[in-house]
């Protein structure tokens, strides 16, 4: 942070050199990062400026955004902005309850806004397909042993001093399985961590499967998308939704490929998501202190 600039970088460090070897997931954290930005300074009474990849020579330089004095903040800008600290993952199944009357409509037309698209898998089949393609993806993730072994360092054992990460209390100890079954992550490892849920398994349904895609695959792509994820999710946590994230079959790069020719349209797969009412309790997450993740310069 300088003056009236706030400029995100990537912390190549923390990129999974196994599953995101080219960093198209970092980048669509970082974006959903930028979004937060942008949202918290409109509540704050600024309008932001953002150019990104502002420096071709630098290129873990992701974004500057600028500082103009804006209009006081409606209440729709100060709904949102409350979101943020609502939102996390949540990693089991959903309840039977409907969806909000347009709810899915004005989640596509915020993704819109920012540059993306969320595609609906409306036919059964697809639906299917996306899980069994997810579940594939999750069998060639396990018997990969760079994969085991950077998972655990990305998900450490509930001894660890380690206090970022997949924590124990962020994913439940059993997963109820729904039909069609998009398998979560291995995040225990088979040790029986995690949380106990409290879901009742008869209720437990899939939810609404989601891609978020894009029509390019470039840096700014994916930061758009990111920005248009988290836009379309704080929208969703302010009607009491929540999403499950499924990205294996779209860090195996022959099952990107296919997902993209076959349910996108020619369109690029940046995410994978399942959308409704938890079942169970949203389990909690870990926030890195403001003190880690930025520098003021003089």
């Amino acid at each position: 942070m300088r003056g009236a600039r706030i400029s995100l970088s990537a912390d190549i460090d923390r990129r999974l050199d196994v599953a995101d070897p080219d960093g198209r997931e970092m980048l669509i954290s970082c974006g959903a990062a930028l979004y937060n930005l942008r949202s918290s300074l409109r509540a704050l009474g600024y309008t932001p400026g953002v150019r990104l990849l502002p420096d071709p020579d630098r290129p873990h330089l992701l974004a500057d955004v600028y500082l103009e004095p804006g209009e006081h903040p409606d209440q729709q800008t100060l709904r949102e902005h409350a979101q943020i600290r609502r939102r996390r993952s949540h990693r089991g199944g959903f309840r039977a309850d409907p969806l909000p009357a347009g709810i899915l409509t004005a989640v596509r037309h915020d993704a819109e806004r920012e540059g993306a698209k969320l595609i609906e898998a409306v036919d059964a089949h697809v639906k299917g397909a996306l899980a069994a393609l997810t579940d594939a993806a999750q069998h060639v993730q396990r018997r990969t042993p760079a994969y085991a072994t950077e998972i655990a360092r990305w998900a450490p054992s509930p001894k660890t001093s380690r206090t970022d990460g997949v924590q124990e209390h962020a994913y439940p100890q059993q997963t109820p399985q729904t039909t069609p079954h998009f398998p979560p992550r291995d995040f225990a490892r088979g040790h029986g961590w995690g949380a106990q849920s409290t879901a009742d398994d008869d209720e437990v349904l899939a939810g609404v499967a989601l891609l978020l895609v894009s029509g390019g695959d470039g840096p700014a792509d994916r930061l758009r998308a990111g920005q248009a994820l988290q836009r379309a999710l704080l929208r969703a946590t302010e009607n009491d939704l929540s999403a499950a994230f499924h990205t294996q079959a779209l860090e195996v790069p022959e099952l990107r490929t296919f997902i993209r020719d076959q349910f996108c349209g020619g369109a690029h797969p940046q995410m994978l998501l399942r959308l409704g009412v938890a079942a169970g309790e949203n389990l909690g997450t870990v926030r890195r202190p403001v003190e880690e993740v930025m520098i003021e310069e003089p």
